[in-house]
């Protein structure tokens, strides 16, 4: 069971990363154009597809599975990797949830100003991606 919620787990963490990816890009389309134009209905579109049918699903299969593998095997809270992990994950999910509500925000105004910030942000998912399989794979503490 163990090995099949991990698998699981691991799956829906590349999903939501995938798609933490993805969706400052649609947004930095999106603010190319005004309300009501075709780019940006399209790209506003594809964004509430990406957040309904990949982002949040992926972000709670990921935590409930994450959970379950922790519930499965306490000890692994013993160990300072696991902590980290967790902070980082956290982050994640801060950065999900900040990418979401810039987006709204968004497609709301058309103020192409709130992508500037995608563009510096949207590099951090990877990085942190990075970090979190280093920590789960190397466990260098």
């Amino acid at each position: 069971m163990y090995l099949w919620a991990k698998a699981f787990h691991i799956i829906a963490m590349v999903a939501w990363m995938a798609s933490l990816l993805i969706y400052p890009r649609y947004k930095m389309h999106q603010a190319k154009s005004q309300i009501g134009e075709p780019l940006f209905e399209a790209m506003k579109d594809a964004a509430v597809l990406l957040r309904k049918i990949i982002m949040i699903p992926s972000m709670i299969t990921t935590w409930i599975l994450g959970i379950a593998l922790i519930g499965l095997n306490p000890a692994v809270f013993q160990l300072k990797f696991m902590w980290l992990k967790l902070l980082l994950v956290i982050a994640i999910t801060v950065m999900h949830i900040y990418f979401t509500k810039a987006g709204r925000r968004l497609d709301e105004e058309g103020n192409a100003a709130i992508v500037s910030k995608f563009k510096v942000l949207n590099e951090l998912p990877f990085v942190a991606l990075i970090f979190v399989v280093i920590l789960v794979v190397v466990k260098p503490f």
